[in-house]
């Protein structure tokens, strides 16, 4: 409630200024514990979380306040994407609303303070908590699978999982690694890196997918054992919008994304028999959203534009709603539901 009356004022300010003035009061608020165990914990890639609902990459792009998210109630927390060196991202404006839409369209670029900076700050946490973290390569990198590796190097000691982000729109070349044999050479590259011992690999794939890519991509990432996949990212495909900023370049998030990533979601399911964990991200605003990936198939879900529309209370409201729609449906906990449609 204090968030919807404080939003009109917030909205009049640019928006990477309100995500600079979010990530400020996040890291001012009292320590609270992340969340406990309840019904709708869940098992995934031998990862207990204790509910199905995920902060996802970009909003904490350095790895600044993943315990405060965990303290509002999140299962769990991607930090990233984050670069083997430091690097500004586009030029601004590069993040833009589309409250008429539910969405939001950025082309930010992987601006972050790079790995250094960030693994010592994640270094220095308590390390309570599942905290994944968004590995992705610099823009002007002569050898982005080193990037890579360097990242996965880096960061393996200190993430609960890693996620390899090879999905952006906004980095110029950067899908092309979700070709077949850039892959295959690059997730190769990746788990040697992280050795035996280390944390499990997710892979971000795109929504803007051809069946033979999804095919593919299914095929390689069961072959490697992946940790899971994460459907999907954000979208350079325009349904109609009504926002004046909807002839802005980059990548689509918020509710007109819902349909494809849910469509995606399915596609995977189908592709990988079942037999890979997916995590449904894209348009998940409410608890019934969330249920729909999960009957649809993903065992995890996440979301952020949703939280710049409805705030930082939008997880426990999530959580509740889960709870009340997995008793209503019969289920005795989130794996049984999953892929039940």
């Amino acid at each position: 409630m204090l968030y919807r009356l404080a939003r009109p004022a917030l909205f009049a300010l640019d928006p990477e200024r309100m995500h600079g003035l979010a990530l400020a009061a996040l890291r001012a608020m009292p320590r609270r514990p992340a969340a406990l165990r309840g019904p709708l914990e869940t098992t995934v890639a031998g990862l207990i979380f204790p509910n199905p609902v995920g902060m996802a990459a970009g909003f904490d792009k350095d790895g600044e306040v993943p315990d405060a998210l965990l303290g509002q109630g999140f299962g769990f927390v991607e930090v990233g994407s984050i670069t083997p060196r430091p690097q500004p991202g586009n030029p601004k404006p590069r993040l833009f609303r589309l409250p008429e839409d539910g969405a939001v369209i950025n082309r930010m670029g992987f601006n972050n303070g790079g790995a250094a900076a960030a693994a010592a700050r994640l270094a220095a946490r308590a390390r309570s908590g599942i905290v994944g973290i968004n590995i992705g390569a610099n823009k002007d990198s002569a050898d982005r699978i080193a990037d890579y590796v360097q990242m996965t190097r880096v960061m393996a000691p200190l993430a609960s999982y890693l996620a390899v982000n090879i999905s952006s729109p906004n980095t110029p070349g950067l899908r092309a690694l979700q070709d077949e044999g850039a892959l295959a050479g690059l997730l190769d590259a990746v788990l040697e890196a992280r050795g035996e011992s280390g944390p499990p690999v997710f892979l971000k794939v795109a929504p803007d997918l051809a069946t033979a890519d999804i095919d593919a991509i299914a095929r390689i990432a069961l072959e490697r054992q992946l940790g899971a996949l994460i459907v999907s990212n954000t979208t350079i495909a325009r349904p109609p919008l009504r926002s004046r900023h909807a002839i802005e370049t980059g990548g689509l998030s918020g509710a007109p994304l819902a349909p494809l990533a849910l469509e995606r979601l399915r596609d995977f399911r189908k592709a990988t028999g079942g037999a890979l964990p997916l995590i449904g991200v894209g348009g998940i605003a409410t608890a019934d959203d969330a249920w729909q990936r999960i009957r649809a198939g993903a065992s995890l879900v996440q979301l952020y534009s949703a939280m710049v529309y409805e705030g930082p209370g939008i997880a426990r409201r999530m959580v509740r709603g889960l709870e009340a729609l997995m008793r209503q449906d019969g289920f005795a906990s989130v794996a049984e539901a999953v892929g039940s449609e």
